[in-house]
């Protein structure tokens, strides 16, 4: 048996169904992602891919089915799961009134970082998402790409082993996708 047949699929979702009151949105989904790999949802507006992030990343709950975050089912520890996400959703929200700065030392005090250890992370994203020229800025005036940038910066400072995000190219300009795209894959790699 090889290496990778041992490890536990970082998530993992069997006979997922899920309802809005008056509409079946999810039916029977099952399947596993394996470590490392980066998957892309792809469907028309309102086939459920939102709903099917959320509900991964433990905001909504199925009716029906599982879902395990390395083999922990996320209903019987949502913090500990929460701990292994970064999650990203499509109209996320930034402090307006507060720097980039500032926002990425809130965020990862939510998370329970230490002082020292913020400093370092922010460092880290600071380089990793070239966030130099607007590390200082408020967020209010920030483009739609950093904006985004900010977010995934928000989404991993706690340094997650799964990144989950909704619609992360929506209204980005062709050359920020690409940056987007090299963004990804340096985290991919990163682990």
């Amino acid at each position: 048996m090889s290496q990778s047949a041992l490890q536990t699929p970082p998530i993992s979702v069997q006979n997922l169904t899920y309802f809005y009151p008056s509409k079946l949105v999810l039916e029977n989904i099952s399947f596993a992602l394996t470590e490392g790999s980066i998957t892309a949802l792809v469907g028309p507006n309102g086939a459920g891919k939102t709903t099917l992030l959320r509900n991964l990343a433990g905001l909504d709950t199925p009716y029906s089915g599982s879902i395990k975050i390395f083999d922990t089912p996320i209903d019987s520890d949502p913090r500990a799961a929460h701990m292994q996400i970064g999650y990203l959703s499509d109209d996320f929200g930034l402090y307006d009134d507060l720097k980039v700065y500032e926002t990425l030392e809130f965020i990862g005090g939510c998370h329970g970082l230490s002082d020292t250890n913020i400093v370092s992370r922010i460092a880290e994203l600071n380089h990793l998402l070239r966030l130099e020229s607007v590390i200082d800025k408020k967020c209010s005036t920030l483009s739609r790409g950093w904006r985004q940038r900010v977010g995934i910066a928000i989404a991993i400072i706690h340094s997650p082993h799964i990144l989950i995000l909704d619609e992360p190219a929506s209204g980005l300009d062709p050359e920020a996708r690409t940056e987007l795209s090299s963004i990804l894959k340096t985290l991919q790699k990163s682990g």
